[in-house]
């Protein structure tokens, strides 16, 4: 065997492959190719600036450009060449002009101005007219300046804010000024014997007397009306949305909606010939709470049956997957999530009877003096106070009116807080 032949056929060293030295022409040729390929691309990144339209500074030392711009892309095989958008000169600005800030007070302080000495100039005395005035113009003016200055898309942005702004006060201006009204009338009347006392040996025009068989007598019949229409209510909302399936379903649904708009008058009309005529019992407070709880009850089930249809179906799913009864899923699942809504459509109920007048009128016949049983004999109420001791026309008995007008609120929004505090404390957490 020859040496040569010795040599192809002996394997490689140990400790690694070798690499066999490429041919001449081999290497001449990958070397050629590279010199091609970086000669190509120098003259394309000089002639890619000229393209584009800016200046590109160049390296002295290679003769190379420095930076080409990021806009140009040249790659292999492409024939297109993307230019850099044209340079916006530096006095053009973007942004389009606008209105200060406390553009749209001196609207309103302006508008205001004008109102009242268009209301002076007219003889308009009352100052809701000049405030409608006032709103009017301020609309119109900041729609004007808005369109002048913005642009006509800006101002029909701020007019539609504008309106709702105005409709906001139009809304709150007259429950402020009504709360206001209540407070400076009511309170200057309003102390611990108003609190503790009766009417009992007080006429019209003395002072003194109070308000405690009125309010003992609220507290008694709003419970009495509760108790009734509270667990009717529920359950009549879990059967609409739990289990309602049928004709008899919607026959409910129905009735409830005739219900909600029941006047207050016909339903003490419903109870006094019920109870009182037909039946032969008389006068009491729960008589008038079962009035109450005719107009609580559907207010109770729409405000229950919104929120159970709330309750997410997985919730349900999940729970009867697991083997739970249904009565179980809803009582310890749909219930409890849906506990805050539930809560705050009774507290409604309760602000929407409390301030009854009509059913207490004709049921629980009004009395000044304390009757602690509110199923026998003749009971006062709150309104029914409000409305006797306004009827008598003094001021004395116009002084009692207001503070137990304000007492009433004041206990509605008591009454409110403590709903808040327990919806909030029964809520489902929602954390991790």
């Amino acid at each position: 065997m020859s040496d040569t032949d010795r040599t192809s056929n002996e394997p490689p060293a140990a400790g690694g492959s070798a690499a066999r030295p490429r041919p001449p022409e081999v290497a001449a040729e990958n070397g050629g190719v590279q010199q091609e390929h970086d000669r190509a691309a120098h003259e394309l990144a000089a002639v890619a600036p000229m393209v584009s339209g800016q200046s590109v500074p160049v390296h002295p030392d290679t003769a190379r450009p420095a930076e080409v711009p990021s806009e140009t892309r040249v790659e292999e095989h492409q024939e297109r060449v993307i230019t850099t958008p044209p340079v916006r000169p530096p006095g053009m600005a973007l942004r389009q002009p606008r209105l200060p800030r406390w553009t749209p007070l001196a609207l309103a302080a302006g508008s205001l101005a004008a109102a009242v000495a268009l209301g002076v100039l007219g003889g308009l005395d009352s100052r809701l007219q000049w405030g409608l005035i006032a709103a009017v113009l301020f609309v119109s003016a900041n729609f004007a300046l808005t369109a002048a200055v913005e642009g006509r898309r800006q101002a029909v942005d701020r007019l539609a804010a504008s309106l709702v702004w105005t409709s906001f006060l139009v809304a709150v201006l007259p429950l402020a000024s009504l709360i206001w009204e209540t407070v400076a009338r009511g309170i200057p009347t309003v102390s611990w014997d108003f609190l503790t006392h009766s009417m009992n040996g007080v006429l019209s025009w003395q002072p003194g007397g109070g308000i405690y068989h009125a309010l003992l007598a609220t507290l008694e019949q709003v419970v009495l009306a509760s108790v009734i229409a509270i667990p009717i209510g529920l359950l009549t909302a879990v059967y609409l949305v739990e289990y309602g399936r049928g004709r008899l379903a919607k026959a409910v649904t129905f009735f409830v909606d005739v219900m909600t708009g029941i006047p207050s008058i016909v339903a003490g009309l419903f109870i006094l010939a019920m109870w009182i005529m037909a039946l032969g019992f008389g006068y009491s407070g729960f008589a008038g709470a079962l009035a109450l709880s005719i107009l609580m009850m559907p207010i109770v089930v729409r405000a229950t049956e919104e929120m159970l249809k709330l309750v997410p179906n997985e919730l349900r799913e999940a729970a009867l997957a697991l083997g739970v009864p249904k009565w179980r899923v809803i009582l310890k699942v749909v219930l409890p999530t849906a506990i805050g809504g539930i809560t705050t459509g009774v507290m409604l109920a309760i602000a929407r009877i409390a301030g009854e007048t009509a059913p207490i009128l004709l049921l629980v016949f009004g009395s000044n003096l304390i009757n602690a049983n509110p199923f026998e004999g003749p009971q006062s109420s709150l309104p029914l106070f409000v409305y006797e001791q306004w009827g008598y026309g003094t001021e004395e008995a116009y002084d009692r009116a207001w503070a137990a007008a304000l007492v009433l609120i004041v206990l509605i929004m008591i009454l409110n807080l403590v709903a808040r505090g327990i919806a909030r404390w029964k809520a489902p957490k929602t954390g991790r």
